[in-house]
């Protein structure tokens, strides 16, 4: 669906996309995560045609997406920073996107407003708070019926009411149409409860992409319960983290968990108790940045 290949971008001498490799599959929610400046704008405004690469190759369904009418026509995109006409309303809105998408549905447009009761739909939209100013951009998108949605920071300024509705309309969709979904955000609590796949930016690359399932399983939290000082582990595995309290150890380890256990329980004996905790996508990302120069803290979890 879509295929992003060593994808090089620089505005006055600085590189803000450092060779990206990006991959998603139709029907995913993809969450691209990252520091403040790794890159994630960036690439979505690549991934809508705004920008056009230096070097590498952007290709959905196939096909190169800038000045690609036709491909961007079945996507629908809702940045941080959403823009409306000076003096339009919702209805005047919806009346441009209907000129705008041929797939605009009329009927879908009327029974998604009972899911946006506090939208005044004759208010000017520039008159209205940021996080009704979202809502409004939602509920115009998924009229499109759109194959892709690309979504940046998409439930910022909304309340937590609206931001599980807004959720739970995207799922809704992604089931039904199989409708794939580009998420950039830093609320990665939320991510986890909605992605299926993750990558991770930093500096200009995406440093890991995985299924989050796959990424949970490879990095995990152990605790070991033991005498004798430090668990030691194989150097087939890295260990990104370490804490102790008294005899009681902590390590976030990336490898295999069973393996982890076994060699662990040879070294310090069966007595030992250890203890395997699954690691949030927070977490995850805390500690991979902590391995990319990033500074983090002395933190129990």
């Amino acid at each position: 669906m879509i295929e992003v290949n060593h994808v090089i971008k620089s505005f006055d001498g600085i590189r803000a996309l450092d060779g990206v490799d990006m991959h998603v599959n139709q029907g995913d929610v993809y969450g691209l995560v990252g520091p403040n400046g790794a890159g994630k704008s960036t690439i979505i405004r690549h991934l809508t045609g705004i920008y056009r690469q230096d070097a590498g190759e952007i290709f959905i369904n196939g096909e190169e997406i800038f000045e690609n009418a036709q491909m961007k026509g079945k996507i629908a995109y809702i940045p941080d920073e959403i823009f409306y006409f000076m003096q339009a309303n919702t209805m005047e809105m919806m009346r441009y996107y209907r000129g705008l998408y041929a797939s605009f549905d009329l009927k879908t447009f009327y029974r998604m407003q009972e899911f946006f009761p506090n939208i005044d739909v004759k208010r000017n939209i520039r008159n209205l708070s940021k996080g009704m100013q979202k809502q409004v951009a939602f509920w115009l998108s998924i009229c499109v019926h759109p194959e892709i949605m690309i979504l940046d920071e998409p439930v910022d300024g909304l309340d937590p009411v609206m931001r599980r509705q807004i959720w739970n309309i995207l799922l809704s969709e992604v089931e039904e149409r199989n409708m794939t979904v580009v998420i950039s955000s830093h609320n990665l609590r939320e991510l986890e409860d909605v992605c299926d796949h993750v990558g991770i930016m930093n500096k200009g690359k995406v440093m890991i992409e995985r299924s989050l399932s796959d990424l949970q399983d490879n990095i995990f939290k152990i605790q070991v319960a033991c005498f004798g000082g430090i668990p030691h582990l194989s150097e087939n595995f890295k260990i990104l983290h370490m804490s102790n309290t008294g005899r009681v150890h902590t390590l976030i380890v990336r490898g295999d968990r069973d393996v982890a256990v076994q060699e662990i329980l040879a070294d310090k004996g069966e007595k030992t108790i250890v203890d395997i905790l699954p690691l949030t996508l927070e977490e995850i990302f805390i500690y991979e940045m902590g391995g990319a120069d990033y500074e983090v803290k002395e933190i129990l979890f």
